[in-house]
């Protein structure tokens, strides 16, 4: 019976990671078009509002009975906000000023690389052969995906001082997730949301007003309103709690091979609201990324 709890807990860890994933797919999309309508601090700054608006009502009652333990681990909890909120998502945004989509998702998917290797020194975890071959099968379907199978593609791929910062942001985002790992036990998920989205705020609001200051007023037309909207209740809140959820039932290694799929999701969004073309290449891109990641996953015995 214990076992099969297990089992049914391991599924819907997946299933929170992929959840996150499929979300997280649309912010690059974001990124990229808004960056002549708002400044990347901006955008980041509203998106946190939102998300703790929305959360507020659901997590201040756990904030505030869990405020003993909050105070406790306030150094964790600082520097995962400081990670996580405050600098990883503002990076993505500084980012797409300068790179396009393709270098966003192409640079992002290194992301799981850096997890692995970071848990190999942090939690000796091992990394087996099934996990080496499964992520050089994984990284050919994500390669096949982008270039759609022209050589000459890839080698005509330039890059910009935005795919330095998404670099930046990617290795942030691994050691975010390594950290969730050591979330403490005291701390529910809502409390422990809501008070990193308060503390990135915090350390946010200094640069948002100096970006405030230096440029040009925001003018809040409807599709920044909405941009800011998704951002803030979908990418932010709602991706960020399914991704916490993953992290602590199957581990940053397990995650980290979903978030491989991350271009699989970015190109059934563009096909949805851009039009743009699903084809044989993408078919079978996903079939390569998908048996790499149920390779790299096989071996894994713990977290």
């Amino acid at each position: 019976m214990k076992k099969q709890i297990l089992n049914h807990q391991t599924i819907f860890g997946y299933f929170y990671a992929i959840g996150a994933t499929v979300i997280w797919s649309g912010n690059f999309i974001v990124a990229r078009g808004l960056n002549e309508s708002i400044p990347p601090i901006s955008l980041a700054f509203w998106r946190w509002v939102v998300a703790t608006l929305v959360l507020l009502p659901f997590a201040l009652k756990p904030l505030i009975s869990e405020w003993v333990a909050i105070k406790k681990n306030l150094p964790y909890l600082s520097i995962t906000s400081l990670l996580g909120i405050t600098v990883f998502n503002t990076l993505i945004y500084v980012a797409g000023q300068t790179t396009t989509v393709i270098n966003l998702s192409l640079i992002a998917i290194s992301c799981p690389i850096f997890i692995i290797i970071m848990v190999r020194f942090i939690y000796k975890e091992l990394i087996t052969l099934n996990k080496s071959i499964g992520i050089v099968v994984i990284t050919t379907g994500v390669v096949l995906l982008i270039t759609e199978g022209s050589l000459s593609r890839l080698l005509n791929i330039s890059f910009a001082i935005g795919d330095v910062w998404m670099l930046a942001a990617s290795i942030i985002f691994a050691f975010y997730s390594v950290l969730l790992k050591l979330k403490p036990k005291e701390l529910s998920i809502l409390a422990f949301q809501l008070s990193t989205f308060l503390l990135g705020l915090i350390f946010l609001l200094p640069f948002f007003i100096w970006e405030t200051l230096t440029f040009p007023a925001v003018i809040f037309e409807p599709k920044i309103v909405y941009s800011i909207l998704y951002v803030g209740i979908f990418a932010s809140l709602t991706a960020f709690v399914l991704w916490n959820k993953a992290i602590l039932v199957i581990g940053p290694s397990r995650a980290g091979m979903i978030y491989y799929t991350l271009p699989l999701f970015s190109g059934l969004v563009a096909y949805t609201f851009l039009n743009e073309e699903i084809n044989r290449i993408h078919f079978y891109s996903a079939l390569l990324i998908l048996s790499g990641i149920f390779m790299a996953n096989r071996e894994i015995k713990k977290c």
